[in-house]
């Protein structure tokens, strides 16, 4: 069976190239294809997280027109997975967000194009998903990664994708598909 799977989009706290914690900028389209993906594998809730009102307002103005607008009319389809977005400005927003609706704490997943020490494979963290009876919660970084503080919080790491591959810089849209199909999809074992 199914957990109640949700995934965050992380714009802040993110790193910048030189390593400092910064926000980065929500495009256009890591909003749609994350969210179809997110309606494909039927989870509960996408959340954008940006501490920037001008950008929550990007992300705004997309919804408007997807799911109040002539979009609904013209894709009804992209309207369905739309209406999982919610915008949170920061982290704790969102897990409170997942308190309220659930009563529990969620299992929090972070994800990394770099190996990190005590990773879970995708099988592992798979079954436990499965299993588990809290809400799951499975972190996406944007720009150079997630900061330190968001790993810390984090209960699990998920091995990177292609941690043996020469070139690793995948869209966030490209990876958060791969990983959720890894996790939620069809395939057992």
């Amino acid at each position: 069976m199914l957990s109640d799977v949700r995934v965050a989009l992380i714009h802040y706290p993110v790193l910048g190239k030189d390593g400092k914690i910064v926000s980065s900028a929500v495009t256009n389209l890591d909003v749609h294809d994350i969210a179809r993906t997110a309606r494909t594998y039927n989870l509960k809730k996408y959340y954008v997280v940006t501490n920037l009102p001008a950008q929550q307002e990007v992300v705004r103005t997309v919804l408007r027109y997807w799911i109040d607008s002539y979009g609904r009319e013209r894709n009804f389809s992209r309207t369905q997975a739309l209406e999982l977005v919610e915008i949170r400005s920061y982290i704790e927003e969102v897990l409170e967000s997942i308190k309220q609706d659930t009563g529990k704490e969620p299992l929090k997943f972070f994800t990394s194009a770099k190996r990190r020490q005590n990773s879970l494979s995708y099988q592992e963290a798979r079954s436990l998903i499965r299993t588990t009876d809290r809400p799951v919660l499975i972190f996406f970084g944007t720009s150079w990664g997630l900061a330190n503080e968001v790993l810390q919080i984090c209960d699990y790491a998920l091995e990177p994708i292609r941690a043996g591959s020469d070139y690793n810089h995948l869209s966030v849209r490209s990876a958060a598909a791969i990983i959720i199909d890894r996790l939620i999809g069809e395939k057992e074992g």
